[in-house]
């Protein structure tokens, strides 16, 4: 097995950066509009400083809406938006577009659950204070919610990382495709096994990480 894993150590590489891009893209989607979004279902529910009910419900149909599609389907649905969108529907960044859509709906209902963890009585007392509501959301919710946040940005990358292991069906490459091109289909059982042995050690790295960070955050501890 060692010899196969030498011979392909370039190409093993190579798949390991398409993955790291793929997930870099979505972890910074499900930032940077994920957690607006996931805010924003949170304030706009009944009784919060933006209650909104038909904002709330046309964010909240759409996140359901985009988590419902089975991922191969949405990646193959979304093939003339990638086109339009990056002008290829082939290759490692065409691959970054379903991804980070559906990582943005996904990381935007862990961050509303974070939020609706928060006890009512902090918001209250936020209130009483006479803090604004941008320093409600910044200086109280975000900073309660912010052990929640992490650890479901740790669940979430954990998910990207599975979501681009099918990526290869439209050329998008990474780990998963390589295991699947030079270990399932030429019968490399070796050098498949040790692709998924990186995988799990990859993801095990991530979630230690995230867990100890979302402890030493979590004031209960």
């Amino acid at each position: 097995m060692m010899e196969k894993i030498i011979a392909y150590q370039s190409d093993i590489w190579i798949a390991i950066g398409q993955t790291f891009t793929m997930v870099g893209f979505s972890i910074l989607a499900a930032v940077i509009v994920g957690l607006p979004l996931g805010t924003f279902l949170y304030l706009s529910r009944g009784g919060n400083l933006y209650e909104n009910k038909w904002l709330f419900f046309l964010l909240d149909a759409l996140v359901n809406i985009i988590r419902s599609f089975p991922f191969l389907l949405l990646v193959v649905f979304l093939i003339p938006f990638t086109r339009f969108v990056v002008g290829t529907a082939i290759g490692t960044i065409a691959a970054t577009v379903p991804l980070t859509i559906i990582s943005i709906a996904y990381y935007a209902r862990l961050v509303e659950q974070s939020l609706l963890d928060v006890p009512r009585g902090i918001i209250e007392a936020a209130i009483s204070m006479g803090a604004t509501k941008s320093q409600i959301i910044f200086k109280f919710l975000y900073r309660e919610a912010r052990s929640g946040l992490i650890f479901g940005l740790t669940t979430a990358t954990i998910s990207f990382i599975s979501y681009s292991t099918v990526m290869g069906i439209v050329g998008g490459g990474g780990v998963g495709d390589f295991a699947i091109r030079y270990g399932y289909q030429q019968f490399e059982t070796g050098l498949m096994t040790f692709t998924i042995i990186m995988m799990i050690i990859i993801v095990q790295v991530i979630q230690l990480t995230g867990t100890k960070i979302s402890k030493k955050l979590d004031k209960r501890f």
